[in-house]
């Protein structure tokens, strides 16, 4: 039996940033407008998943566009004013905590990623979505882009809203819950973070008590 041949890209078949390569081709079958699709926050210990649709203005594009990960927070954040100025369209979704303990990580991903595409104010005819795996549900054709973030400038754009966003969303929830330092760490499994847990306890409707270390300790969230 032969084996299928994978789609994640070698390597050297990654540009040095993305592109609109992808977009061109779809769109010039006559299949527009192409939304991305990114999430941020599948790693957390605490905090929702978020997730961005962007459709960009192919006369538009923002330079600089790439991987949120590959970018300082302040490049990050001058790109998600550039986007919300020239895309066509943008939509965030997010999934809670709590829903993401009543399924998984990887389902609230995808679903916050269909809440996405479905609130952009400009329907998509066709969706690029970061990952091996395509939202259910989705109100267009989609195609799954592995590391999609470092190959369309779509992605890329979805992912720096979707991270700047949910950074904003934890600074606020820091302020409220000033023990856990999330305005630092945005609830990802720092020393800090662990310490504060083991010294207040999770918090309720905050922390993802489905995920390791919290499912294992014997505490009421408070």
């Amino acid at each position: 039996m032969s084996r299928s041949r994978s789609d994640s890209p070698l390597l050297f078949d990654l540009p040095i940033r993305p592109d609109y390569s992808l977009e061109h081709g779809i769109m010039r079958d006559g299949t527009a407008p192409v939304a991305g699709l990114d999430e941020a926050g599948r790693g957390p210990l605490a905090g929702p998943v978020v997730a961005a649709a962007v459709i960009l203005d192919a006369n538009r594009l923002p330079d600089g566009l790439d991987d949120s990960k590959r970018l300082s927070a302040e490049m990050r954040e001058a790109l998600f004013v550039q986007v919300l100025d020239a895309a066509v369209s943008v939509s965030v979704a997010s999934v809670c905590a709590a829903s993401i303990d009543a399924s998984d990580i990887r389902l609230a991903s995808l679903e916050a990623m269909r809440r996405a595409l479905h609130g952009l104010c400009t329907p998509a005819r066709f969706a690029l979505a970061d990952g091996r795996d395509i939202p259910p549900g989705l109100n267009c054709p989609c195609k799954a882009v592995v590391k999609g973030d470092q190959r369309s400038q779509s992605i890329a754009a979805a992912s720096i809203i979707a991270k700047v966003t949910r950074d904003r969303m934890m600074t606020r929830t820091g302020h409220c819950q000033p023990h856990y330092g999330f305005d630092s760490h945005a609830g990802y499994a720092t020393r800090r973070h662990r310490d504060a847990i083991n010294q207040h306890g999770p918090v309720h409707r905050i922390h993802r008590m489905s995920f390791a270390p919290l499912k294992s300790l014997d505490l009421l969230a408070s």
